[in-house]
């Protein structure tokens, strides 16, 4: 089973993307925008680490906003979003580095002195006034004069469309007409940054895409800095001019939301932002690509000879018709459900590799077909890693402390017993097992990802090293699960 993964025309194998979360991406770029220019910029995030006694949840981020911008930080559950945003209102310090604002540091400055006003999740009004109080209530606080902070809430009442609805009391009103409120109350203290965390969480469906398409009208209109926070994919295509995509407490990629739709960097950016086909391949040479038993033409360059890449497909990019000699790969339907829009199918091709698709027209369950698909239509990303190289310590000529276990490994003779050390070890010859605390090493399931004909599994170790393991097992995302590696697979064991 391990050769027919690692070759790239294996045998079949079936399963389901489940993906959850995503590898480390070392070296993921913090800014796309080129030379920084002091003067454009109104927020600098510089080299920010954060810890929480022992974890680390922000893991040196860099990140600088233009003026007016409206910049959307996405990313899963648990990635560091939020505590990003509360550093930045000044709710929390940073263990290391700085916030800048209009070339000023900031770092250390309390919230209420800072020119910056927050939107929350759970809007945080004052259930003991109404509407018009408490939008108000900033202004009575800076003591502004009762006909000029009556002017200005009824500016900001026609703004969020609630004009009529000051006398009201805030528990009375609708989560939306709440939200709005809570809009309001930031945006009549006439901040420059306006910090957004995931405040549409709570709204239904078609409320929260109503609120998307007003929030947008009113960035337009007021011309401040939108920093928003959400888990959302869609939320963060539809409302941003940048979107800044974190995983596990870095950044992964910045850029346009066309720019990390149509050109990831990496897996996880792939799969995070909407559906994708994740395969492996190599480039055979400049715009043309092997995948799935087929040479393509594609538009990539600047890849080795015969180098092994990732390659991204995604959904509505596929071509598919009725069987015939035109086609590229031939397969056969699996499902097709009606999504409303389009129908979503999943098709097996000829040699086992498992695609999703979506199209305008329904090609029923059992019906063979061919597929196109053309080179603009195919993204190349080179790998992060060929293999695993483990850190470890030599404890014997024998045996190798790694991964938060003890392994057996084939006689060391040139390396002194207690000697840090590296080895590799090939995806595919790891083995994850049901854990039991039996000895030997464990983990947990980290990131799941389906590459067409198997996953590819990050497994973090108890001792905190991200490995990857090819298999054809199906785990879910926080499995804790042993790990096995054979003697025969520890390789190239070196001192460093």
């Amino acid at each position: 089973m391990a050769d027919s993964i690692m070759d790239l025309t294996p045998k079949p194998i079936s399963g389901k993307d489940c993906t959850q979360h995503a590898p480390d991406i070392p070296g993921a770029a913090a800014d796309i925008s080129g030379e920084k220019d002091d003067k454009t910029y109104i927020i600098e995030i510089d080299h920010i680490s954060k810890w929480f006694g022992d974890k680390q949840v922000l893991d040196d981020v860099s990140l600088f906003v233009k003026k007016g911008e409206f910049v959307t930080i996405l990313g899963p559950s648990g990635c560091g979003k939020t505590t990003l945003l509360r550093i930045l209102a000044g709710f929390n310090l940073p263990t290391e580095g700085s916030v800048r604002m209009n070339g000023t540091d900031i770092t250390e400055i309390p919230p209420h002195q800072r020119p910056m006003n927050t939107v929350f999740q759970r809007y945080a009004l004052f259930p003991h006034l109404n509407v018009y109080d408490n939008i108000a209530f900033g202004l009575k606080l800076k003591k502004v004069d009762e006909d000029s902070i009556d002017k200005q809430v009824r500016r900001v009442l026609k703004m969020v469309g609630l004009t009529d609805y000051e006398e009201r009391d805030v528990e009375s009103l609708s989560g939306g007409q709440q939200q709005r409120v809570a809009i309001a109350r930031a945006i009549i203290n006439k901040p420059q940054v306006l910090l957004l965390d995931e405040p549409l969480a709570a709204l239904d469906l078609k409320m929260r895409k109503d609120m998307q398409l007003e929030l947008k009208q009113m960035h337009k209109e007021l011309g401040i800095t939108f920093i928003y926070v959400t888990h959302d994919q869609e939320e963060a295509l539809t409302l941003s001019d940048t979107i800044v995509v974190m995983n596990k407490g870095k950044v992964q990629q910045i850029g346009k939301p066309t720019d990390i739709y149509n050109e990831p960097v990496n897996p996880f950016v792939a799969d995070f932002i909407g559906d994708s086909n994740i395969l492996n391949g190599i480039m055979v040479e400049d715009r043309k690509v092997l995948f799935m038993y087929h040479e393509f033409e594609c538009v990539d360059e600047g890849f080795q000879p015969n180098e092994h890449v990732d390659v991204v497909l995604r959904p509505e990019d596929i071509y598919i018709m009725a069987r015939n000699d035109k086609g590229q790969i031939n397969g056969t339907v699996q499902t097709c459900i009606f999504k409303g829009v389009h129908y979503e199918m999943t098709v097996i091709t000829d040699h086992g590799y498992e695609l999703l698709i979506q199209d305008y027209n329904a090609f029923e369950v059992g019906q063979e077909v061919s597929m196109i698909i053309k080179p603009f239509d195919i993204h190349v990303m080179h790998k992060e890693r060929f293999n695993n190289s483990i850190h470890g310590t030599l404890k014997d000529s024998a045996h190798i402390e790694m991964l938060g276990g003890l392994f057996e490994c084939e006689p060391v003779e040139d390396i002194e017993s207690g000697s840090d050390i590296m080895v590799d070890v090939e995806f595919e010859d790891i083995e994850l097992m049901d854990y039991t605390e039996d000895g030997g090493a464990a983990g947990c399931v980290s990131f799941i990802l389906y590459k067409g004909n198997h996953y590819q599994l990050t497994v973090t170790s108890d001792n905190g090293d991200d490995i990857y393991v090819y298999t054809n097992e199906v785990w879910d995302d926080g499995d804790i699960v042993g790990i096995r590696i054979l003697p025969k697979d520890i390789r190239n064991i070196r001192r460093i």
